[in-house]
């Protein structure tokens, strides 16, 4: 049966998406599950795995993909947001979802939806969740946009959940402090499944909505570690003699212990998906993920791509950058949203960054590139440049002279940039 299409073009139904709800973040479950009920998959025919956290869950949906798929798996995958384009956030079996793949999603959607509207994000889950079942997915990956309580993906029921850190980022929906944000994340758990918690300082509030909700946690640190042994790393659950995998394939020290939450994930699903170490291992050493840490040479310059954003990304990317040879001189690209912490993510890299290019980003949230040279200059930044947008600062880039770039700040600084080198 052909479905009748508002759209015959993926641009006019993102376009269209946008203006759909008049919210673009509206936190509630309810339409997204009428909907999901009028298409018949509220209860999904593939184990799901939900992955919440302030940073770090784009990194443990790509090791799960690529464990799930080297033990055979046929595996879905819903991240966000894109670096370039809209595809990258639906993947199946390791592609980007196609345009026309995704033009008939959302035409089901629509056709399903009747008086219920869907925010942006909430019919990208949907599509992303109707997509798997369809395709028959045997396991789906599923990426929290925004704390995960009141998330679109929490929608369904996980058959675990992964808490990869906890963090002070989109406090306004989601609380002030740690503890109340660790009870927001605790909200994709349910009763009598593994949570997986890979945060080594978390909230007592975590701990307490997981108990309330009767999760089984196992914990970094306590029921799990990870150790480093020059190449790879040594895994140890509690009572349990330890094994070797090879350290992740991107990233910086910090992949160890998403690495090990990932693995952590795999043990505590065992019986519904069996996977052998040594998927894990061809797993772990495949992965692969666009603008975390991502270190290409383009014309004798070294340049390093990482959607850091918020305080405690920030801090983690200026960690990794302490380990790499020193250079003489490092270029800075950056762009970010105005509602971040700038000061602290800003703060760190002062020191290091000789020269910087900032330009505006496109979004509705995007900070002022006047505003945040500003903010730079009121911090003690050297030599900054203001620029109408990111690409334009990445394409000046070829004019400074340089040993290193940093490209950081947000998706949409360093999806332009990727694109402005040639990398997409």
């Amino acid at each position: 049966m052909t479905q009748s299409r508002r759209f015959e073009s993926l641009d006019g139904w993102l376009a269209w998406l946008q203006t759909l709800h008049p919210k673009q973040i509206d936190m509630s479950l309810d339409r997204v599950r009428g909907v999901m009920a009028a298409l018949g998959i509220a209860d999904p025919p593939y184990r799901v795995v939900t992955v919440a956290g302030t940073n770090g869950k784009g990194s443990c949906v790509a090791m799960l993909e690529g464990i799930y798929r080297a033990a055979g798996y046929a595996v879905g995958a819903f991240t966000s947001p894109h670096l370039i384009a809209f595809n990258e956030r639906i993947r199946f079996d390791g592609s980007d979802l196609e345009d026309e793949a995704l033009i008939e999603l959302f035409s089901l959607i629509d056709a399903a939806r009747g008086e219920l509207t869907l925010s942006y994000f909430e019919a990208s889950a949907v599509a992303a969740m109707l997509h798997f079942a369809r395709a028959g997915a045997d396991v789906g990956l599923l990426e929290v946009g925004m704390g995960g309580r009141l998330d679109a993906v929490n929608a369904v029921d996980a058959d675990a959940a992964l808490i990869v850190s906890i963090d002070l980022d989109h406090m306004d929906w989601l609380g002030p402090d740690r503890d109340i944000i660790g009870r927001e994340k605790a909200g994709i758990v349910r009763r009598g499944r593994p949570v997986i918690v890979a945060d080594r300082d978390p909230p007592d509030g975590l701990f307490d909505e997981i108990g309330r909700r009767g999760g089984n946690a196992s914990t970094i640190g306590v029921d799990f570690s990870a150790e480093v042994q020059g190449d790879q790393f040594s895994y140890r659950q509690a009572d349990q003699g330890s094994r070797l995998f090879p350290c992740p394939a991107f990233g910086g020290r910090i992949q160890l212990d998403n690495a090990a939450a990932a693995i952590a994930v795999v043990d505590a699903m065992q019986e519904a998906l069996p996977v052998a170490d040594e998927a894990i291992v061809t797993g772990l050493s495949t992965a692969k993920l666009r603008g975390r840490f991502q270190r290409v040479m383009v014309d004798g310059v070294e340049w390093i791509f990482d959607v850091a954003h918020n305080p405690a990304s920030a801090a983690l990317f200026c960690e990794s950058l302490a380990g790499l040879r020193p250079v003489l001189r490092t270029v800075a690209v950056f762009g970010a949203m105005s509602d971040k912490d700038l000061d602290a993510v800003i703060e760190p890299f002062v020191s290091v960054v000789d020269t910087w290019l900032v330009g505006g980003i496109d979004s509705d949230r995007g900070a002022k590139p006047e505003d945040l040279a500003s903010q730079l200059q009121r911090l003690g930044a050297r030599d900054v440049s203001v620029y109408p947008d990111v690409v334009a600062a990445a394409r000046a880039v070829r004019a400074v002279p340089t040993d290193r770039v940093l490209v950081f700040g947000s998706f949409y600084t360093v999806g332009p940039a990727m694109n402005v080198v040639g990398l997409y």
